[in-house]
């Protein structure tokens, strides 16, 4: 079953206009969590061979990580202290040794991270309004991702616990962001690849 075309999501004028090129696209699927497939257990596996320390500094002269870290510097946070998702997940596993397989949720959107660069999160899509997706300013004047009222977690950070995928899921909202000068054909293949991974019937976890 194909999934869906991503959607994109609304941002704030006020944050548009300060930040050209901030983006947010989703796409909704049935799917609940559980362990991982042995197979998709395997790719991570294969993931985490690639990752050695070499080759995590060199990470950031990428076009991806260097756009990641540039916007991460125009909103106040230096890239080295406060890791960008890619780098934060490359670290993560040399610390660890290996990615921890957490379940099909999560592990799909790790492989869709690992694989582009992109960072995708999921929501359960029955606490949120997803056709109102998007990245706004909260009253504090930070910017979070939401829909017109309820507010799913800071940019850039994992979803609340309100709004994060549980036991009861059973549609899950994938979405990823994206800064300027990340192309779009990166941002699709990120929420292709997760919920392709997510949506049965389940493809080879080569294909993505």
């Amino acid at each position: 079953m194909a999934a869906a075309a991503p959607q994109p999501g609304f941002v704030d004028p006020l944050v548009s206009a300060e930040f050209p090129g901030l983006r947010l696209r989703w796409v909704t699927l049935a799917a609940h969590p559980g362990p991982s497939p042995p197979a998709l257990r395997a790719q991570l596996g294969e993931l985490a061979n690639r990752y050695r320390g070499a080759g995590v500094v060199t990470m950031r002269t990428k076009p991806i990580p260097q756009a990641f870290r540039a916007f991460f510097r125009q909103i106040g946070l230096d890239p080295d202290v406060d890791r960008i998702p890619s780098e934060a997940v490359a670290v993560a596993r040399l610390v660890q040794g290996g990615f921890v397989s957490v379940d099909v949720v999560a592990d799909a959107c790790l492989v869709a991270l690992i694989e582009t660069g992109i960072p995708v999160w999921a929501l359960d899509a029955e606490r949120i309004d997803d056709a109102g997706l998007g990245i706004r300013i909260d009253a504090a004047g930070g910017m979070i991702v939401g829909d017109g009222s309820v507010t799913c977690g800071a940019l850039f950070e994992e979803p609340l616990p309100a709004v994060a995928v549980a036991s009861r899921t059973r549609r899950v909202t994938l979405f990823a962001v994206a800064v300027d000068r990340v192309p779009e054909i990166h941002v699709e293949e990120a929420l292709w690849c997760a919920s392709q991974l997510l949506a049965p019937p389940r493809r080879t976890v080569s294909e993505c």
